[in-house]
């Protein structure tokens, strides 16, 4: 005898109905884990998410905590299978889109802080350095964003040529080089600051400016171009 999937029981779907009530007419008065409780009912229709919700906030800490963990932390709550990595690999790449949307809209990037905005959404969490490249008019408004280079935990090799070829490619007047630092510091290299310098040497010989190189964490960046300022 085949046995039935299990429904979710109707106290359940009562309670759910009644969260999602209070969260339109009062959201505020919904607390952290009840936020993310509804947002687990949309991976898991058929089970109560309560439990799985104040887990990953006890483990995590908060909402976003629990949003920022990494694939294999999440893996480790039990509860959370490949179907919820699923929704959150999607609800991580909206964020992404949505941080770069005003960007791509042809706003100007005047400042580090500008591209750290739109690079930490994508790269702050992840667990591989990855080098990407902002492309600018001669207004500084973005023409591309778009990844360089993936490297490994620890380190990704960047080349001058690779940046400079990119930006002919996509005549592009500026360059900002962006990548990530897994580890959480956003202190540059000997590497890094040495890559700056040369192409900051060698792109005005190709009619390009290197604006800037900036590195980012999760909640920090750091600019080696204002840093040579100071």
């Amino acid at each position: 005898m085949t046995a039935k999937p299990t429904s979710t029981p109707p106290t359940s779907l009562g309670h759910r109905e009644r969260l999602r009530q209070r969260l339109e007419l009062e959201p505020t008065a919904v607390a952290d884990y009840e936020v993310l409780e509804l947002l687990l009912g949309y991976g898991l229709t058929r089970k109560d998410t309560k439990p799985l919700a104040k887990e990953l906030i006890q483990k995590f800490g908060s909402i976003r905590g629990a949003l920022d963990a990494r694939p294999e932390e999440l893996l480790q709550v039990p509860g959370f299978g490949p179907g919820l990595l699923a929704l959150w690999r999607v609800l991580g790449e909206t964020r992404a889109r949505y941080a770069a949307a005003d960007l791509r809209q042809k706003e100007v990037l005047a400042t580090p802080e500008a591209v750290a905005r739109m690079a930490q959404a994508r790269l702050g969490t992840s667990p591989h350095e990855e080098c990407w490249l902002a492309l600018v008019d001669r207004r500084n408004r973005l023409m591309a964003w778009e990844r360089l280079r993936r490297g490994g935990i620890a380190e990704v090799s960047i080349y001058p040529r690779d940046v400079l070829e990119a930006a002919l490619f996509r005549k592009a007047s500026g360059i900002i080089l962006v990548h990530n630092h897994p580890g959480g510091n956003p202190g540059p290299s000997q590497e890094d600051r040495l890559l700056t310098e040369e192409l900051q040497r060698l792109a005005p010989r190709m009619g390009l400016r290197f604006l800037d190189h900036v590195i980012v964490t999760d909640g920090d960046c750091y600019s080696i171009t204002q840093s040579q300022r100071i």
